[in-house]
């Protein structure tokens, strides 16, 4: 079962939703933030990216860093931006990109659940991440970026989100990048009691997103209940915000690799050498057409790449992904790039990027070959996950993103 809780969120005076709401704290660079927030006090930047009150060339880690963001927190509070829901409630949250919408249920997600394998993983997660987003909520005494959760589709939810989002919504409002964002409150008893069964029913749930932050929950958790002799276990440290989707709504794009060198090799030798795993030929529509093909640009011209029969275990899960495939064999076999979560002659590039911004950098002379991937798709997600395995880095981009500020939940009652 899923164990999805109420809580009283502190939220946005009707009115300042999109002045308040942001980019997450981990998709926008420190002078991209800072840009992005000067003028504009009510920007939940503010809070996610609190180095933009302080000098340039701050440390990210440094104490003062989270002392702010709490400080920020206190001061949309005190003023008011920010208020304090009336009564335990669920929040339903729709995005619109273009002809794409998804709308997920905002809710607190269990701790318990998610150390149980309830709530299922697919990424390893980084120590000094994990410190970081640890930090930022001990400092805040809440969780202000929620975790981007999944599950398998159901009829019975979908029913009834259905009918909670027929009334006129809380906020509404489109944001700079042409994403729409809608919230509903859920805080009628009954409404709430029904949604809580009804996920209730649901046998497990996937990180899509955040593995960062519900790491970062566990270890608040462990914090706060052993410094607590009375732990009940329903206290809401046990929790950390989420977002949850239906899988059959969620959008991945492609995410796309591009690579500074050949490997001390020319051109000629370079499509030689990998035309043994893939078959190789020029092509004027360089966007991957299904899985295990991918387009290459190099040398001003794009080529498609089709992986041969064989050259991947196809009852691996893992080793199967297209992200794996290239790595396995090309990436690594011919332009020895073992690890690329280290090795500096690889960068990565979001599909929302378009491939325009891969000829981009390679005809910038910065770098030297691109390659375009089929998107993952979530059931492949899925079975990783539910593999117990991890995947290659950089194997999903999630559109359109959440943003943060709209439901912020605090640590106490």
């Amino acid at each position: 079962m899923a164990r999805i809780e109420s809580f009283r969120a502190w939220r946005p005076k009707p009115g300042l939703a999109e002045r308040v709401a942001s980019p997450p704290y981990d998709v926008l660079s420190s002078d991209e933030a800072r840009r992005m927030a000067a003028g504009e006090p009510y920007s939940f930047l503010h809070v996610v990216k609190p180095e933009v009150d302080l000098p340039e060339g701050t440390d990210l880690y440094a104490p003062e860093v989270y002392a702010k963001g709490a400080e920020n927190l206190r001061r949309l509070i005190a003023e008011g931006v920010l208020v304090r829901e009336a009564r335990p409630a669920y929040y339903l949250y729709r995005q619109r990109m273009g002809d794409h919408v998804q709308t997920g249920v905002v809710a607190g997600a269990s701790v318990d659940e998610y150390e149980a394998d309830l709530i299922k993983k697919h990424e390893h997660t980084r120590r000094a991440k994990e410190d970081d987003r640890t930090r930022h909520v001990e400092a805040l005494n809440a969780n202000t970026g929620p975790v981007f959760l999944a599950y398998r589709a159901r009829e019975e939810i979908d029913r009834l989100v259905e009918r909670l989002t027929s009334g006129e919504p809380t906020y509404d409002f489109t944001a700079d990048d042409g994403i729409q964002h809608t919230v509903w409150v859920v805080d009628n008893p009954v409404d709430v009691e029904e949604l809580r069964e009804a996920f209730a029913q649901v046998p497990e749930m996937y990180v899509a997103d955040g593995h960062h932050r519900s790491a970062a929950a566990v270890r608040v958790r462990e914090a706060r209940r052993a410094a607590n002799p009375a732990h009940t276990g329903d206290e809401p440290y046990n929790f950390f915000l989420s977002v949850i989707f239906p899988h059959d709504q969620l959008k991945i794009l492609d995410y796309n690799r591009v690579v500074r060198d050949l490997a001390g090799r020319s051109k000629e030798a370079f499509l030689e050498e990998i035309s043994e795993k893939f078959t190789v030929e020029p092509t004027g529509s360089p966007r991957p057409g299904s899985p295990h093909e991918f387009g290459m640009y190099l040398d001003g011209s794009w080529y498609r790449l089709v992986a041969r029969p064989g050259t991947w275990p196809a009852d691996d899960p893992v080793r199967s992904l297209d992200v794996a495939i290239l790595q396995d064999n090309l990436l690594a076999p011919v332009l020895g790039i073992g690890d690329p979560r280290s090795d500096e002659r690889i960068d990565f590039v979001g599909g929302i990027r378009g491939l325009e911004e891969l000829e981009k950098r390679v005809d910038s002379g910065g770098w030297t070959v691109a390659f375009a991937l089929y998107p993952t798709s979530i059931e492949q997600l899925f079975s990783v996950a539910d593999a117990g395995k991890v995947m290659p880095p950089k194997s999903t981009w999630f559109e359109p993103k959440l943003r943060s500020g709209l439901i912020v939940r605090p640590l106490d009652d």
